[in-house]
């Protein structure tokens, strides 16, 4: 008997139902399978109001965990040949509950030496959160076997507002009736059931040499070399923001809400009018440096870790 376990943390319940398609097309009398649903000890809300929706930014990208509720020990005491790690992105960086999970010595026992596949549900950037997923399955000694990204595919400024308005009022539909409905469509979370027959394929055969070069093969993963440029770019600019209001407003609660405040106003300079001009500038770019971005897409659409990157 296969023994399959499936780690999530969703607060929508749209990561969830992405998991359970994929399980779905897994099913049969010779594979069992375990769930581990994270709970923090302080829950986050949902839907979010302001200011904390902002407020988790420093430690959501610095990757300081919080305390998560005891794992059970009948998901702790068994071996599993396969695990399922499902994961959103918050702040370009694995969701907090996430990475606050990845830090426990329960994780490290169940990660290490164990087939580990990804998969993300999130708006559209996800590349550097999972290079840093990547550093964090090494370091937990998992053998990272494939990756599956489910994103929103309408244009970013577009996503910016249908997701804002979900994550402030809990409920997933067109805004203002003109807008389309926020988050992955329903035709790819309904769709998910074709990387389930593969994955199964590959459990059976205790094999996933070529599991992730067939999982692309059906769409598991579509990159935008656009969305890597200014992911990289934002992480840097990111780190100098979360870095500043930890160090800046320690003890000092009102310091950190303003400089939260102001973390908040540079946002949304960023999305309506610096994100525009790096997309000019990357237009202007693209055929000198063609060749890069080739390889780049090779890469991040793969399960490898370059060196320099850990």
């Amino acid at each position: 008997m296969k023994q399959v376990l499936v780690i999530y943390y969703s607060q929508s319940g749209q990561l969830t139902e992405i998991l359970n398609n994929i399980v779905k097309s897994m099913k049969n009398d010779e594979t069992a399978f375990t769930y581990l649903n994270i709970h923090m000890e302080e829950m986050f809300p949902f839907p979010w109001n302001k200011e904390q929706f902002f407020g988790v930014f420093p430690e959501t990208f610095r990757q300081e965990p919080r305390q998560i509720k005891p794992i059970s020990e009948s998901i702790l005491n068994k071996k599993y040949d396969l695990i399922l790690f499902g994961y959103s992105v918050w702040y370009l960086t694995p969701s907090l509950p996430t990475t606050s999970f990845l830090a426990t010595p329960e994780a490290k026992k169940l990660f290490k030496n164990t087939p580990v596949i990804t998969v993300i549900g999130c708006r559209n950037m996800w590349i550097m959160a999972q290079e840093k997923m990547k550093s964090k399955l090494q370091e937990l000694q998992a053998n990272l076997v494939g990756n599956i990204v489910l994103v929103d595919r309408h244009i970013n400024h577009v996503s910016v507002i249908t997701i804002v308005q979900w994550m402030f009022t809990g409920v997933k539909k067109r805004f203002l009736g003109i807008f389309p409905k926020p988050g992955v469509s329903q035709k790819d979370i309904d769709e998910a059931t074709k990387f389930g027959t593969i994955i199964a394929e590959h459990l059976n055969q205790n094999n996933y040499n070529n599991l992730q070069t067939n999982l692309l093969d059906v769409g598991a993963v579509k990159i935008k070399p656009f969305l890597i440029t200014v992911d990289k770019r934002a992480n840097a600019i990111f780190s100098k923001w979360a870095d500043m209001i930890s160090t800046k407003s320690e003890k000092n609660t009102s310091k950190r809400r303003f400089l939260v405040k102001l973390f908040n106003y540079y946002l949304l300079i960023a999305i309506w009018l610096i994100s525009p001009l790096v997309f000019i500038l990357f237009l202007l770019t693209y055929l000198p440096f063609y060749s890069q971005i080739k390889k780049e897409k090779v890469y991040y659409a793969s399960v490898a870790l370059k060196e320099k990157e850990v």
